[in-house]
């Protein structure tokens, strides 16, 4: 995939080993930065190369520390877009604050639309993303968003995990079309966690609409952030008497307890994509499955004004309502 100096990729502090993946994959060197905090932490960036007329990818998931991910991202943006960069896709492989897509109740801000707003006035071209939480976020950019999918990545591990008669279980109602897609593609049987949320961070599992006695599970979801509900999950498969539970999900946030509550819970295998970055506290059964190569392939093809549908397609139709 080797390109002409016309193309451009960078990498802000968010995911580095993603970006040089990715380039590796391609046949190209990541584009040089340098980027240092002041000592009252303002960001302190700038780009070492020629971007003027280049199509240029900024590859940064706003992942925690999302405030930090985010505004070095719009900075990134807004210094190739004064150096005269020609296109400029933001690249985010984990869209932050996308829960955030709705007024659910009074009083309470979208942030999903703001964040996209930002990045639309820092002067993004294009954004490329993976796995967004709720797919209406694409209609809150006023530029083209290309939207992909991480289950055909994750699904090569899945087969390779070997489950015996498996079935798909989602650890909730909303994640029901996730799952069916999942059941579809392993020509297996789905099942439904029957949860209820007390709190933000808290929620009570009391059954499982599905057969899973004697049966391999496969959990599925998007993401993974305290993990409360994927474990609960795990544990309700385990006492209906689930033979091995394997936890499948395509962002690994992992925010506050998640690692100890993952550790704990009765799952073989943690598969996780690493659209997030795993490099400090992590599951000790966590299984990696990269998505550089899907990530390499869509980048090919928008510098060459190629469609990128193809990459998508199946995911779209299957996640259109997640």
């Amino acid at each position: 995939m080797r390109r002409g100096k016309g193309l451009r990729v960078f990498s802000g502090r968010a995911h580095p080993q993603l970006a040089r993946d990715i380039c590796a994959h391609m046949g190209i060197p990541l584009g040089e930065v340098t980027i240092e905090d002041f000592p009252d932490r303002e960001i302190n960036l700038k780009v070492e190369c020629d971007v003027r007329g280049a199509d240029v990818f900024v590859v940064q998931p706003t992942c925690p520390p999302v405030h930090d991910n985010l505004f070095e991202l719009l900075s990134f943006i807004d210094c190739l877009r004064r150096a005269s960069a020609e296109n400029i896709t933001a690249v985010i492989p984990y869209f932050g604050y996308a829960r955030k897509d709705r007024k659910d109740e009074g009083r309470v801000p979208i942030n999903a639309k703001l964040v996209a707003n930002l990045i639309t006035v820092a002067g993004a071209t294009r954004v490329l993303a993976i796995d967004l939480h709720a797919a209406q976020i694409q209609g809150f950019f006023d530029i083209p968003v290309d939207h992909l999918f991480a289950r055909p990545v994750l699904m090569e591990k899945v087969r390779e995990l070997g489950a015996d008669n498996p079935v798909i279980v989602s650890p909730d109602v909303g994640g029901t079309k996730l799952a069916r897609a999942y059941a579809k593609e392993l020509k297996a049987e789905l099942a439904i966690v029957d949860k209820r949320r007390i709190s933000g961070d808290r929620t009570v599992v009391e059954n499982i609409v599905g057969q899973v006695e004697g049966r391999d599970v496969v959990l599925v979801d998007d993401m993974i952030s305290t993990a409360g509900s994927i474990t609960d999950a795990a544990r309700i498969a385990k006492e209906k008497g689930a033979k091995k539970v394997y936890i499948v999900a395509t962002h690994g946030v992992l925010c506050g307890n998640a690692v100890q509550r993952l550790d704990d819970c009765p799952a073989e295998v943690i598969l996780l994509s690493d659209t997030i970055p795993h490099d400090d506290a992590k599951p000790v059964r966590l299984v990696e499955a990269s998505v550089a190569p899907l990530l390499a392939r869509a980048i090919d093809r928008i510098h060459r004004s190629e469609s990128v549908s193809s990459l998508f397609e199946g995911g779209a139709r299957d996640a259109a309502d997640r």
